[in-house]
């Protein structure tokens, strides 16, 4: 599609900064800055079946071993005065012949909309819950992700002196004064079917890499689930630099909906947002270095769950060091990812 992102915009940075970074060459100081590239592919398993069927046969077509262990995510709350839970939920890793990583499977709590949420849970698939991050972080440090739900808990209890108690069939830890630290329920309403294949960062080769994780997937019968997204994630040092930062942060900002309908992005994936309005006024002013502009920058209302995510370029939010674009559309076809791929590493550099 051969669409100028930036036609008519001007330039108005200062005149200094002109000099250092020209219109569309914000990335091209550094070579070849965007090579690197992680993916996280939304996909669905088909009813009676779970991400735990296509890591077994991942790794048996690559000679692999499969390897459990829990993912850390967040979701809303019905409790009056808890406005978010923290949970931990079966994740899978493979892991290839060689021993790397080839990538890992685990839930995505946006995705709903093609879940049967009356369903029985499944037989050995469940949950720990928690309102407070830290002792989540507790439990998972201290659990085994191949216990059972009876069993999970029992190692944290230790260290508080406590028993577990299971009430209705939900497994509660608690402290000696009666506070809730911990518990493990059933997993709800086929949530064992979504299915995020998170990437390690590819060098090159990004269609035949995909390829080889969603040819599979299709095979056995994974589809595009209806709020299903597309995240590239790219190394976040390019972007430290004010030149660089501030094209991404224009692009984002103020070419939103051009973006959005370059890309096809999906008008049901949740968690998306425009950059804050503070952000957009701050890369507009003129900046001595990268350390003054991060620190303005981190100040402003910056959230993971914006159209682009720059939450660890500006190093405000633990995790890998990346850039991370949220805006593709959903697919199960590594072709035309690593295409769409391709044309944001375009936009990125200022060329389209």
């Amino acid at each position: 599609m051969e669409r100028r992102l930036l036609r008519g915009q001007g330039d108005r940075r200062p005149e200094a900064d002109r000099r250092r970074n020209p219109p569309g060459r914000a990335l091209n100081h550094v070579a070849d800055p965007l090579s690197r590239r992680g993916f996280e592919v939304e996909l669905l398993a088909p009813p009676g079946a779970s991400r735990f069927d296509l890591a077994v046969e991942l790794a048996g077509r690559s000679g692999g071993r499969v390897v459990r262990r829990f993912h850390v995510d967040t979701e809303g709350s019905a409790n009056p005065g808890v406005r978010t839970f923290w949970h931990l939920t079966p994740a899978f890793d493979v892991v290839g012949a060689d021993g790397e990583l080839r990538c890992s499977l685990v839930d995505d709590t946006t995705i709903a909309a093609d879940l049967d949420a009356q369903a029985p849970p499944r037989p050995g698939w469940y949950r720990v819950v928690s309102d407070e991050p830290r002792l989540l972080r507790l439990v998972q440090r201290h659990a085994d992700p191949a216990e059972g739900i009876g069993s999970v808990l029992a190692t944290t209890a230790e260290l508080f002196g406590t028993a577990v108690r299971e009430i209705g069939g939900v497994h509660r830890l608690d402290d000696g004064a009666g506070a809730t630290i911990a518990m493990a329920a059933p997993l709800p309403g086929e949530r064992e079917r979504p299915c995020e294949v998170v990437t390690p960062p590819f060098a090159d080769d990004h269609a035949r890499r995909l390829e080889d994780l969603l040819g599979p997937a299709r095979d056995l019968g994974f589809t595009v689930p209806t709020e299903a997204a597309v995240h590239v994630n790219l190394d976040a040092g390019p972007f430290r630099d004010v030149g660089a930062f501030r094209h991404v942060v224009r692009t984002f900002g103020r070419r939103r909906e051009e973006l959005r309908g370059l890309f096809g992005t999906n008008p049901h994936c949740r968690r998306l947002a425009p950059l804050p309005a503070e952000l957009l006024e701050v890369v507009e002013r003129d900046w001595p270095d990268w350390a003054a502009v991060r620190a303005a920058a981190a100040a402003t209302p910056v959230t993971k769950f914006s159209d682009v995510n720059l939450t660890r370029v500006l190093r405000v939010r633990p995790g890998p060091d990346v850039l991370e674009v949220r805006v593709l559309p959903g697919s199960i076809d590594g072709v035309e990812i690593a295409r769409q791929a391709d044309q944001l590493s375009e936009v990125l550099r200022g060329t389209r």
